[in-house]
């Protein structure tokens, strides 16, 4: 991502962040925040489908620990996946190794938002009230399905509305040769992958994370190889 680029979405975040923030204006922050990542990724596939050299596929490994390490993976692949990235999770250790696979631009986006994520679910969770009788754990983990539902389903929103400010098929078609390129990479390197069972959790905080996944701000506040440190911190511990 470019210095400009990186600037406005850091100062974004910072607004955002800001104690003195009303929700109002912390919303405002965040809709030009999406906007501006998501025609970030829609310029450079366009940049690239005239120069492939300029944006390559790729891949890199993130690693998550504990606590809440499935969460926090969740997290990632609920970030990854609307900016046209895979992920795949393997066992390591007390937590796991999410190894990602997609267009260096894609890839920078995601490292950027997940990074920021990270730290607002922290003060999320953090401003958060476990209700009486009910097991701090296993609320925590709901509230955290529910902030990555609505991240997912905000970002998926920004790329759509960034696809159809341009010529909306021919850009389509280049992120579709993109998606698909990604694919066939994912394929080359795990040919024998297996969907995970979908996850029941019992806890009620799902509506509490949805919630604060509305008011998350989508920018980032750190260099973009910041998660592969980062990705540990922050959640409260069980």
């Amino acid at each position: 991502m470019s210095e400009a680029m990186l600037s406005k979405v850091r100062k974004l975040l910072a607004q955002a962040e800001d104690a003195a923030c009303t929700p109002a204006e912390a919303a405002a922050f965040t809709a030009k925040a999406t906007e501006l990542i998501a025609r970030y990724g829609v310029d450079r596939a366009l940049l690239a489908a005239r120069d492939p050299t300029t944006d390559p596929v790729g891949d890199r490994v993130v690693d998550v620990v504990a606590p809440y390490a499935r969460d926090k993976a969740g997290l990632l692949a609920a970030v990854a996946d609307p900016l046209r990235c895979r992920c795949v999770r393997r066992p390591a250790g007390s937590g796991f190794a999410l190894h990602l696979f997609g267009f260096a631009s894609d890839l920078e986006r995601v490292d950027l938002l997940f990074t920021s994520l990270l730290v607002q679910a922290a003060h999320g969770l953090a401003g958060t009230v476990v209700p009486p009788g009910e097991h701090p754990a296993a609320f925590r983990r709901s509230w955290l399905a529910g902030f990555a539902r609505v991240i997912s389903d905000r970002l998926r929103v920004a790329e759509a509305d960034a696809v159809a400010q341009r010529d909306t098929s021919s850009v389509a078609l280049v992120l579709a040769d993109r998606s698909d390129r990604v694919a066939r990479r994912v394929t080359e390197v795990y040919p024998r992958l297996r969907t995970t069972p979908i996850r029941r959790l019992a806890g009620s905080g799902f509506g509490a994370g949805a919630a604060a996944g509305h008011r998350a701000d989508l920018g980032g506040t750190d260099a973009v190889d910041a998660p592969t440190t980062r990705a540990h911190r922050g959640l409260p511990t069980r």
